[in-house]
């Protein structure tokens, strides 16, 4: 039987618990099941013209052109944008983490753009990349090069976007990380030491399974806002050139507000939130594995 005081602990921590869990079930839970009522509908942004399409939605989903290439520019922009920013968060993080009178400087350089709206950050680039005044493409010219619209390629648009977002996200996954390494025992290391380990034989052996719970949660995370991915495209692209960065919540906007058909767009929003949570288990499962591994 509980004794009072364990009971008021409960009550405290429920009280605690309840305030995020409120915003989660009235901005995400609850939408999340009216999204998916709506896919099986069709109807206009004035929730007028109700019509129920039964799986017409879903058969219409599997042969869109569009929903597919949106599909393949997400996960080209994920694929990319995960990898290399999660490297450099951690490399970076690793650095900083010395003790060095610059060191602080450093950290708050590498946080700042992580704290700037994207919206700024996409207008910032769309000028510093533009052929006609930006000053990358000034520079360029004065080295003798012949600058080219990066954002109107349809082979360097999508690489730009992705260099945008990796320079302005990479540095709060800098910091996750690096709460994470600070929370390693220096003992580990000193014992390496005694034993003659290298640097990198510390960092294999050490540094990255202490630190696999943080990295696991910072790779889902990552993951999951890959795929939500939209006001840099939106902004420097609009999608273009050619669709080639369109991505699919670029796309449920379209479909939404563009041409006015919400249940389909619903419809993308399900298939999204479907494919984000498969791929995010998976890699969450086969990541604690490995840490269980490695431990």
């Amino acid at each position: 039987m509980k004794t009072s005081l364990e009971r008021k602990r409960e009550r405290a921590g429920l009280y605690f618990v309840l305030p995020s869990m409120t915003i989660f079930t009235v901005f995400v839970f609850i939408p999340l099941i009216i999204a998916f009522i709506f896919s099986f509908f069709k109807f206009d942004m004035m929730f007028q013209n109700f019509q129920f399409q039964k799986l017409g939605n879903y058969a219409k989903l599997a042969g869109d052109k569009k929903f597919w290439n949106a599909l393949f520019n997400t996960v080209y922009y994920t694929a990319f944008t995960v990898p290399v920013q999660i490297g450099l968060a951690l490399v970076t993080a690793v650095a900083v983490k010395r003790k060095g009178w610059l060191n602080g400087f450093f950290k708050s350089v590498y946080f700042i753009p992580a704290i700037c709206s994207m919206t700024i950050v996409s207008i910032l680039w769309s000028f510093l990349v533009n052929p006609d005044i930006g000053m990358f493409c000034y520079w360029a010219k004065l080295l003798g090069f012949n600058p080219i619209n990066v954002l109107s390629s349809p082979t360097w648009a999508m690489p730009t976007v992705i260099l945008v977002s990796v320079w302005k996200n990479f540095g709060f996954n800098m910091v996750i990380l690096l709460a994470g390494l600070n929370g390693i025992d220096e003992s580990y290391y000193e014992a390496a030491n005694i034993d003659g380990a290298t640097g990198f034989q510390k960092f294999r052996g050490i540094t990255i399974p202490m630190l696999m719970p943080t990295l696991s949660f910072t790779v889902v995370n990552c993951i999951i806002g890959s795929f939500q991915v939209f006001d840099q495209v939106y902004i420097m692209t609009k999608g273009g050139p050619l669709f080639k960065t369109q991505t699919l919540v670029q796309l449920i906007y379209s479909m939404a507000f563009d041409s006015f058909n919400m249940g389909y767009a619903s419809t993308i929003a399900v298939a999204l939130f479907i494919i984000t949570f498969i791929i995010s288990v998976f890699t969450f499962k086969h990541m604690t594995k490995g840490e269980e591994d490695l431990g």
